[in-house]
């Protein structure tokens, strides 16, 4: 557990077609605070985590893989969060009739690596998960 704590932020970049259209979603939606930004691309800070709207001409999906009965898309990415933070967000969500793509549930329910979860996807298709496990030493065990 302490390893988790000590755990520094990640960077990740991600392609829109839109800079502000992603802006105003990153923000308004998720509550994400603002970086710097250009014409080119936008910093947001999603829970500490500094991700990056990248803009982009050539947006491809991608595929999906089964999981514990749902159709996961094979590229997407987000935070491991609270309970407590994992319940707020779903309730803001709601709030703001935001779409599921994969509805809050419990994964993997009574076995090691039980975990609340949920995707949704930005304007331009990128697929986020959010997700809260009951507990955290949980999260690299296998």
């Amino acid at each position: 557990m302490s390893e988790l704590k000590s755990i520094r932020p990640f960077h990740l970049a991600f392609p829109v077609s839109n800079l502000l259209i992603s802006l105003n979603w990153y923000t308004e939606i998720l509550g994400c605070s603002l970086g710097r930004q250009s014409d080119k691309w936008i910093d947001f800070n999603l829970f500490g985590h500094q991700i990056v709207a990248h803009l982009d001409n050539e947006i491809n999906e991608s595929g999906t893989n089964d999981v514990d009965g749902e159709k996961v898309p094979t590229r997407h990415f987000g935070v491991i969060l609270t309970y407590d933070q994992w319940d707020e967000l779903v309730l803001s969500l709601e709030k703001k009739q935001i779409n599921f793509l994969i509805e809050p549930q419990i994964r993997f329910k009574g076995i090691k690596g039980e975990q609340k979860t949920f995707f949704i996807k930005d304007p331009d298709g990128n697929a986020l998960e959010f997700k809260a496990f009951k507990n955290d030493l949980n999260i690299f065990e296998h």
